[in-house]
């Protein structure tokens, strides 16, 4: 057996399906969890797409706008209570302001940038591991600006100002002025919090992810029995489908649930007798994308206890 109860806990937590059902799914996949994802989506017994809100590291994202620059920069720490620490949250509050002058999205240049006080970025935060007791990590940023108009940031479940764990930014290219803009610009970051949109547009969307779907739609249609003209158009419907819910030009406003996010900027650009123009954004959820070791704690303590004898 290539896999462990704790691959089967995750597997169900992923995809909503039974235990036996999981347990198989890893079977015939020799425990490949993503091959396992995919059987159980393509035979209808996972939930749709999960996408967790549970994340598997802690820390701080930080986000701060000058004009019409923003950026979003993750630092993590191995528990949540050196994020709630004061030391910390000035660290990741800095270094997101001095991101603000970075040319590019290169943490590695981020971490050589001189920290107020002496020394670089890196020296400041090798120090606060020293003082702190705690690995810490500087592990991502983005950057986006416009020309003109406004980049408005967000910040979901904030710990203090512009820090927390999911931030956003959004930038709207427009000439109507701040008083329009900006109330938009929270409203659509507030929904890209929630809906969690994977791109701006479906042209955007990952080509491996959509190849990805594909095959997993092929699968459901084949097993409908029905003729292969007819499963063809059901991959390519399946596909638009996902392409719209996971694009957010195209996703349903979280607001009221029916309208477009790209008609409801262009209706707000009607209203304020101005073109507006939804160009980028930025969502960074604080560890998506790292998976955090599970330890068994009873087993740790009987080992030690044992150590002892």
């Amino acid at each position: 057996m290539a896999y462990t109860a704790t691959d089967v806990k995750n597997l169900r937590e992923r995809t909503g399906a039974g235990m036996m059902d999981c347990k198989k799914a890893l079977d015939e996949t020799s425990g490949d969890m993503e091959a396992a994802v995919d059987m159980l989506r393509a035979k209808g017994l996972a939930a749709a797409a999960k996408k967790s809100s549970r994340t598997a590291a802690e820390g701080l994202v930080g986000v701060a706008v000058r004009g019409t620059k923003g950026v979003a920069v993750e630092v993590n720490s191995e528990t949540d209570f050196v994020a709630k620490n004061e030391q910390f949250q000035d660290f990741v509050r800095k270094v997101t302001e001095i991101a603000l002058d970075q040319a590019a999205d290169d943490v590695e240049a981020l971490k050589a940038a001189p920290y107020p006080g002496g020394g670089t970025v890196a020296d400041k935060l090798t120090n606060n591991v020293a003082t702190i007791g705690e690995n810490q990590q500087l592990r991502r940023m983005k950057t986006i600006s416009i020309g003109q108009g406004v980049v408005v940031p967000y910040m979901h479940n904030a710990a203090a100002p512009n820090l927390g764990k999911i931030g956003v930014l959004v930038a709207l290219e427009s000439e109507a002025g701040a008083d329009v803009l900006e109330p938009l610009g929270k409203q659509i970051a507030m929904h890209i919090a929630a809906a969690f949109p994977l791109a701006l547009n479906a042209e955007g969307l990952d080509p491996e992810m959509i190849a990805r779907e594909r095959k997993i739609a092929a699968e459901k249609a084949a097993e409908s029995g029905k003729p292969a003209e007819v499963q063809t158009k059901m991959v390519d419907g399946a596909i638009a489908k996902f392409a719209k819910d996971n694009a957010l030009l195209s996703q349903l406003f979280v607001i009221d649930n029916k309208t477009p996010v790209a008609q409801v900027v262009e209706q707000a650009g009607k209203a304020a007798g101005a073109k507006i123009k939804l160009v980028d954004y930025v969502r960074f959820q604080l560890g998506e994308g790292i998976e955090r070791q599970e330890s068994d704690f009873a087993a740790e303590v009987a080992a030690a206890a044992a150590g002892l004898n």
